[in-house]
């Protein structure tokens, strides 16, 4: 998912669109955030079926890999809290510029 956003922010920057040429189409910023919150949405969707599947004495189910699974949705979840507070500050930045 940062790799995604890195590769948007280079793009908006222009750095990739001189190496890409004009034949490709542009990267949608809406979809790129989309997929990137669908994403995270997937990761702790998984981690909440693998604990209850624990809780309920799955046995094909491993407490590490349960664990596992729940930090990777919480360091997903925390990145994007952090995309967000980033975009909400830019927005904020932009509005209070003075035309």
């Amino acid at each position: 998912m940062l790799s995604t956003l890195r590769a948007a922010a280079a793009q908006a920057s222009g750095k990739i669109a001189e190496a890409r040429g004009a034949t490709e189409n542009p990267v949608d910023f809406a979809q790129v955030l989309r997929t990137s919150i669908d994403r995270v949405n997937q990761t702790q969707q998984v981690a909440e079926t693998k604990a209850e599947n624990f809780a309920a004495g799955d046995d094909n189910v491993d407490l590490h890999d349960v664990m596992l699974s729940l930090q990777k949705a919480n360091i997903s979840f925390q990145e994007m809290v952090q995309v967000r507070n980033r975009l909400v500050t830019a927005y904020h930045d932009v509005m209070n510029m003075s035309v």
